[in-house]
C-alpha cells in the first residue's frame, strides 16, 4: 500500500495559524524561506532524520492562500515508489493529473524531500503524490 505521508492546509495568515496550533495541539511550527515557496512546516510527532518515529503519524504543513477555485482546500499527499507510473495510473482510473507549483502537468522537484505533482480523482478531491527522495 501507498501511505499517507503529509497533510497540507491553506493559510491567510502564517503567524497566526503558528500560534493557533502552537498553543491548541502544541505542535512545533517551523517557518521557511522564499526559496521553498514560504511554507509553514507543521510538526505533529516526534522525528527522526525528518521522518515521524511513531508509524502512522504524519507531518503537514501550510501554504499561502490564493484567491483560486479549488485551491484553497486541505489536502493529504501519498506517497508512491515511481511518480511516472502512478500518474498513469491516475489518469487510466479517471483521475486528472494537475501539476505541482512549477505549473500545469508540471512535476516539482523539492530539495531533500522528493518529487511532488497533485492530482483530482475521480470524486473531484485534490490529492498530491511524492515519490520521496532516496536515504542516503
Amino acid at each position: 500500500m501507498n501511505p499517507v505521508v503529509h497533510f497540507e492546509m491553506p493559510a491567510k495568515d502564517k503567524k497566526r495559524v503558528a500560534d493557533f496550533y502552537s498553543k491548541v495541539f502544541g505542535w512545533q511550527m517551523n517557518q521557511l524561506g522564499s526559496e521553498m515557496g514560504n511554507y509553514l512546516l507543521a510538526q505533529t510527532t516526534e522525528t527522526e532524520n525528518m521522518m515521524p518515529k511513531t508509524p502512522g503519524a504524519i507531518n503537514g504543513g501550510f501554504f499561502d492562500y490564493q484567491e483560486k477555485e479549488g485551491f484553497n482546500i486541505p489536502h493529504l499527499v501519498i506517497s508512491v515508489d515511481n511518480l511516472e507510473e502512478a500518474m498513469k495510473k491516475v489518469e487510466e482510473s479517471e483521475g486528472k493529473i494537475l501539476g505541482g507549483a512549477s505549473g500545469p502537468g508540471k512535476i516539482d522537484d523539492i530539495p531533500g524531500v522528493g518529487r511532488y505533482i497533485s492530482f483530482e480523482d475521480s470524486e473531484g478531491n485534490h490529492v498530491g503524490m511524492l515519490q520521496p527522495t532516496p536515504k542516503g
